[in-house]
């Protein structure tokens, strides 16, 4: 006998099978304690790092195609995205997130593939806007995007409750650009979707360039004089080293050009003074031109690793808790989520796994020296930065 199952799963001669895009990120689930003691907002890890920042993939789906994330040849007409059932609701979601605000988390990004694809994403936004920290106070709620869809939603975002807006753009030369997403998608309205983010009040907007070496570093320059000069200090550039985010991207070191080199390139141009960090946790080194013409931002996410003070774990699209943007195995979360368990226990259960984080240098460091296509490592696509 055979049939559909509600959540997805095909039930055969008394089997459950499940589709093979539901397994392709390794994930136990977790271990829920048996005594159960409420959050304190306080939660931290084995080196003592607190639990700040949750960034929510809200779809595994993107209209790009870039080359260092979602390549054509791997996420083709025939790639088998996760199907709906297997995506959490915003219900799940919302839940999800309010435990996670009640162990100290006050930054909720949004994320993808891109995010702006999911349906009504602006009553998840209503929905999160509504949660409160254990003082009482409001999320700092934002949203990473490709920018292809910003120009018509930016306002109904707001609306809802969105604070503001993180933007991919890897090139301001409309040929690179087009080049890079690989769909032939002009860069022009992306730099509408900007203007529009900053009219509606979407404030501050970052703006985050992947740099490829060979590829689109010449656009270091072009593209910070553009944020300069028509963006105002209301808009932070930054550039982010071409880093591995899967084993589909045929990622090498050879293509990674170094922030220092980035920022020896902007000085030379626009002499930069550094920053202090703004906030403990932070992924980006800050400059400031001298000139007094704003704010720009380097991470370093190869040469120089911020694990020592990272505050932030990923809830992927399907309900996976992954602590490290390396990680190669998750949490299952949607599990207890849709087995019955009470907020206490999930909350519990999350308690656990972030109480038993340790240092995940060593896992990075094996990410990068590993071949491409190598091991169990897991395609995930999202947008880096915050």
């Amino acid at each position: 006998m055979k049939g559909d199952r509600p959540d997805g799963t095909m039930a055969v001669m008394g089997e459950i099978h499940i589709p093979l895009a539901d397994l392709r990120y390794a994930a136990a689930v977790p271990r829920v304690p048996a005594l159960l003691q409420p959050p304190s907002g306080l939660l931290s890890d084995r080196l003592g790092r607190p639990l700040r920042d949750l960034r929510i993939s809200v779809t595994d789906r993107c209209n790009f195609r870039c080359s260092y994330c979602m390549p054509k040849d791997v996420f083709d007409k025939n790639y088998t995205f996760l199907p709906q059932t297997s995506l959490l609701s915003f219900e799940e979601i919302t839940r999800t997130a309010n435990l996670f605000v009640a162990h100290g988390v006050n930054k909720l990004r949004l994320t993808g593939g891109e995010p702006l694809l999911r349906k009504h994403l602006e009553v998840l936004i209503a929905q999160l806007a509504t949660l409160r920290t254990p003082d009482g106070l409001p999320l700092d709620i934002t949203l990473t995007t490709n920018g292809s869809l910003l120009e018509r939603k930016a306002q109904a975002l707001h609306d809802a409750g969105l604070k503001r807006v993180t933007v991919s753009l890897d090139a301001l030369d409309d040929s690179i650009f087009r080049r890079m997403n690989d769909v032939d998608f002009p860069v022009a309205d992306v730099l509408r979707g900007i203007e529009a983010a900053q009219r509606v009040g979407l404030a501050p907007i970052k703006i985050n360039m992947v740099v490829k070496r060979g590829t689109n570093d010449q656009e270091i320059v072009p593209l910070a004089r553009h944020v300069r000069e028509h963006c105002g200090p209301g808009v932070v550039l930054r550039f982010i080293e071409y880093m591995d985010v899967g084993a589909s991207n045929g990622w090498c070191m050879d293509e990674v050009l170094p922030s220092a080199d980035v920022v020896q390139r902007l000085s030379a141009v626009f002499p930069l003074e550094a920053l202090a960090p703004g906030a403990v946790g932070e992924t980006a080194q800050r400059w400031r031109y001298v000139d007094g013409g704003g704010e720009v931002g380097v991470i370093s996410s190869v040469t120089q690793a911020f694990c020592h003070d990272c505050n932030r774990a990923r809830l992927s699209t399907e309900g996976k808790l992954f602590l490290c943007l390396f990680a190669s195995r998750g949490h299952d979360l949607r599990a207890l989520l849709r087995d019955g368990y009470s907020d206490e226990q999930i909350a519990g259960a999350i308690g656990l796994i972030w109480g038993e984080r340790d240092d995940r240098y060593s896992e990075l460091r094996s990410a990068m020296a590993a071949e491409p296509g190598s091991g169990e490592r897991r395609v995930e696509m999202h947008y880096i930065g915050g």
